[in-house]
């Protein structure tokens, strides 16, 4: 099989690589990339374990070719943090133990990060429905939609209120 040249941005970066044409964006990620984040659970974009986000919308990577990514915008779990700095959710996922084997915290991770980009108040079935498309086979869910929920009052940006006209003095 001939190689397929693709050019497009990985988490903010210029990223260039050749596939197979039969490849997917998972396999690329994983095996040509190295970023392992992302994980295979089921090769069918049932489990969600493999979500990235393509040019703002939400996919799991083992449905979508390689070459597909070509011109694309592309965040992985690899992007989520600020270096050594965890983004918000993952630190609400350490402190709720909203996390056990791990295999399927990248893509809720991935998933609940563009849940928040969407909706900053979501309710909690607005949560849970999002992340319908993530398995977990651990944590009963529960603590990740905890994690999410604390995550968005703590994002939220304050409501702009207007500070009360200071009263002014008259001399009587």
């Amino acid at each position: 099989m001939f190689q397929i040249q693709v050019s497009t941005s990985i988490n903010g970066d210029d990223t260039e690589f050749s596939c197979e044409a039969d490849e997917t964006l998972l396999d690329v990620l994983r095996d040509r990339l190295g970023m392992t984040g992302s994980k295979e659970g089921c090769g069918t974009g049932d489990c969600g374990a493999c979500s990235v986000v393509v040019d703002g919308r939400l996919v799991c990577s083992c449905l979508m070719l390689g070459a597909e990514a070509q011109g694309r915008e592309i965040e992985t779990i690899e992007g989520m943090a600020d270096g050594t700095e965890l983004h918000p959710l993952q630190q609400k996922f350490l402190d709720h133990a909203a996390l056990q084997c791990g295999v399927c915290t990248p893509g809720f991770l991935v998933a609940a990060k563009s849940l928040l980009e969407r909706n900053d108040d979501p309710t909690e079935e607005e949560v849970r429905y999002w992340l319908a498309g993530n398995l977990c086979r651990c944590t009963g869910y529960d603590k990740i939609v905890r994690a999410v929920l604390d995550t968005a009052k703590d994002m939220r940006k304050p409501a702009k209120t207007k500070k009360p006209a200071a009263k002014k003095r008259v001399k009587a």
